[in-house]
C-alpha cells in the first residue's frame, strides 16, 4: 500500500516533532524502526587487518548520507572503555549504506584512533580508512607507494609449538625502502599482534608500527550494524540514536570472513558463492592469508594448535554451509526471530548472534563488569564526540587538500610529506598496571615488543601489480612502432601471469603433512619456503 502524499507529509511532521523531544530513533519510527542485522562489517577500531600490499579504498556511485550523532547506551564495561562512533558503510546487496553503529573499546595499550572517512572523487565517493597510530606520534609521514611485498612465509622451522610466524615488511629508510625479513616469535593467550603495515591515504601511504591488542573477547562490546528505512531522511539536530543488540563474540571463531580492498572484517552468512566472487573471503582461506595478516586468525590457530583437524573443521563446515541455505545463520534479527517461533521446541538453534545489551550485561560469560551511567555522564561521552568528528574533519582537509598532485607524482621519486598532528580523543595513555602489591598484572599488560631482525638492504623491489596493469594499459594505448608493441605485450603477458596467480581457488581444502603442519601457511603458517629465493626467482 503507498501513503498518500498528504498522509506521508503529516507522518513525517509528527515524526519529526517527536525527534524534538530528544528521543531515540528506534523510538520514533515505530514500524519503519531500523531493522537490526545480523550480518554485516565489522567496526573497524574494533578489528584491523594487515594488508601486504595496501590498495586505495573501494570506489562506490552514491554519496554517503550525513553521519547520525550517536549517544551510548546506560550500560558501559567498567575500566578504561571509551565509545567510539559509528560510520556510514556501503552494502552492495542493498546497493545503499548501512549504518555500523559505535562500540565501546578498550583501546590497544599505547595507542590512538585515527578514524576513517568518505571521500568524493570523480568517479564516485571513496572510503579511507581509519587505522590505530602510536599515541606519542605528534607527526604523521605519508609515504610513497611501498614495493610488492616478498614475503614468502617462513625460512626455518619454528623454535616451538608456541611460535608464529610474523611476516615481514618494507621500511622507509634513507630515501629508499628497504626489506625487513620476517621472523618467528611467541604467541600469548590474552594478546595478539598485529604487524607493521601501511594504509593508503589520498596524501599517500602511512606507516603502522606493529602493536599488541587485546583478544576479541577482551576489547570491548560490538554492537549489531542496522538499516534506515527506505527513503528515511536523517532528520535535524536533536536527532541521535542509541544501539541496543550486541553481536555475540563467537561469530570471530564460526562465521567470520574479511573483505582485504574494504579493510574490514565481515561477520555472518556470507557463504553464498557471490560474496567469494566479490573478495569476501572465509577467514581461514589461502586467499585471505595471500593478502592480508589476520590477527585473529593467527592467534586462533595457535591456540588450536595440538588440534590438527580445526582447520579442516572449519573448512567443512563452510563447504556444508555453501551448499545448503538452510544451516545459514539469519542475516537480520527479525529473520533469527521467525526461526525461532517455526522451530519452537523441536530443535535446537545455533547460539543468537546478536541480543539485547541488557540482557549480555547480566550475563555470567562476559569478561567485563557493567555500570551505568547517569544522563550527565552520556551527556559528556555526547558532547565528547564533537572532538572526535572535528578531528576526522581535519584529517579529511589535510588529506585531500592536495589530492590530485600526490597521485600524479611518480611513485619512488618523491619525498615524504611530515605534517603535524594532534593527539585523537580516542587514546590509550595507561602505563604498565599493578595489582595493591605492586606486582605487574599480566592480563592487563601487553607482552614486550618483539626484537625485530635488520633490514636487508640489497633486496631489490618488486613493481606492484597495479603498477604492471597501469602500464599495461598505456602500452595498449601508445600509438605504432614496434618498440612500443613488444612492451605493451610483455607488459601484457607478466600481468596476465600475475592475474592467473591471484585468482582465488574455491573448495580447496587444507591438507597437513606427517607432521601435522597446514600446507596451506604461507604467510602465517610454519612452511620452510625462504623469502630470500623468492626474491631472486622474483628479479
Amino acid at each position: 500500500m503507498i501513503m498518500p502524499h498528504c498522509l506521508r507529509n503529516l507522518f513525517m511532521t509528527t515524526v519529526l516533532a517527536t525527534i524534538a523531544m530528544g528521543l531515540t530513533a528506534s523510538s520514533v519510527i515505530g514500524d519503519e524502526e531500523p531493522e537490526v542485522l545480523t550480518a554485516g562489517p565489522v567496526h573497524e577500531a574494533f578489528a584491523e587487518t594487515a594488508s601486504f600490499d595496501p590498495e586505495p579504498g573501494i570506489v562506490v556511485p552514491k554519496a554517503p548520507p550525513s553521519p547520525i550523532e550517536e549517544v551510548p547506551p546506560e550500560e558501559k564495561p567498567e575500566g578504561d572503555v571509551q565509545w567510539v562512533s559509528g560510520y556510514w558503510a556501503w552494502d552492495d546487496d542493498r546497493d545503499g549504506f548501512i549504518w555500523v553503529s559505535g562500540i565501546w573499546r578498550v583501546p590497544p595499550p599505547g595507542r590512538q584512533w585515527i578514524p576513517g572517512y568518505w571521500n568524493e572523487t570523480d568517479t564516485g565517493y571513496q572510503w579511507i580508512s581509519g587505522y590505530w597510530l602510536d599515541v606519542n606520534a605528534s607527526e604523521a609521514d605519508y609515504l610513497p607507494e611501498p614495493p610488492e611485498s616478498v614475503e614468502a612465509g617462513p625460512n626455518s622451522n619454528a623454535p616451538s609449538p608456541d611460535h608464529t610466524w610474523i611476516p615481514g615488511c618494507w621500511l622507509w629508510r634513507s630515501g629508499r625502502y628497504v626489506w625487513r625479513p620476517g621472523y618467528w616469535a611467541a604467541m600469548y593467550p590474552d594478546w595478539d599482534w598485529v604487524p607493521s603495515h601501511y594504509v593508503w591515504t589520498p596524501m599517500g601511504f602511512v606507516f603502522v608500527g606493529g602493536y599488541w591488542d587485546y583478544t576479541v573477547i577482551r576489547r570491548g562490546v560490538l554492537f549489531a550494524p542496522v538499516v534506515f528505512p527506505f527513503g528515511w531522511i536523517l532528520p535535524p539536530p536533536p536527532f541521535f540514536f542509541t544501539p541496543s543488540f550486541v553481536i555475540d563474540m563467537h561469530v570471530f571463531y564460526d562465521h567470520l570472513f574479511l573483505r582485504p580492498r574494504y579493510h574490514h572484517y565481515y561477520f555472518g552468512d556470507y557463504y553464498a558463492r557471490k560474496y567469494y566472487s566479490r573478495g569476501v573471503y572465509p577467514w581461514f582461506s589461502l586467499h585471505a592469508r595471500k593478502r592480508c595478516y589476520d590477527p585473529i586468525y593467527a592467534h586462533e590457530r595457535w591456540r588450536n594448535r595440538h588440534d590438527h583437524d580445526w582447520e579442516n573443521r572449519l573448512e567443512k563446515r563452510y563447504q556444508e554451509r555453501r551448499q545448503s541455505r538452510d544451516i545459514r545463520p539469519p542475516r537480520t534479527l527479525v529473520e533469527y526471530q521467525e526461526r525461532q517461533r517455526k522451530a519452537g521446541s523441536k530443535r535446537p538453534l545455533e547460539p543468537a548472534i546478536a541480543e539485547p545489551l541488557t540482557k549480555m550485561a547480566k550475563g555470567k560469560d562476559t569478561p567485563f563488569r557493567f555500570q551505568r551511567l547517569n544522563e550527565k555522564e552520556r551527556q559528556v561521552i555526547r558532547e565528547g564526540q564533537k572532538d572526535v568528528r572535528a578531528f576526522r574533519n581535519n584529517r579529511k582537509e589535510q588529506e585531500t587538500r592536495a589530492q590530485k598532485g600526490t597521485q600524479e607524482r611518480p611513485v619512488g621519486k618523491i619525498e615524504p610529506k611530515r605534517v603535524k598532528i594532534e593527539r585523537s580523543p580516542i587514546n590509550s595513555q595507561k602505563v604498565r598496571q599493578t595489582d595493591k602489591s605492586g606486582q605487574v598484572e599480566r592480563d592487563k599488560n601487553p607482552p614486550s615488543r618483539y626484537k625485530v631482525p635488520k633490514s636487508e638492504p640489497n633486496v631489490e623491489p618488486l613493481r606492484r601489480r597495479s603498477n604492471v596493469r597501469e602500464q599495461q594499459t598505456q602500452g595498449r594505448k601508445e600509438d605504432g612502432g614496434q618498440v612500443s608493441r613488444n612492451k605493451g605485450q610483455q607488459l601484457q603477458d607478466r600481468g596476465q601471469r600475475l592475474e592467473r596467480q591471484e585468482q582465488p581457488v574455491e573448495g580447496r581444502g587444507t591438507k597437513r603433512d606427517s607432521q601435522g603442519q597446514n600446507q596451506a601457511r604461507e604467510h602465517q603458517g610454519s612452511g620452510k619456503s625462504s623469502d630470500r629465493d623468492y626474491r631472486q626467482k622474483g628479479r
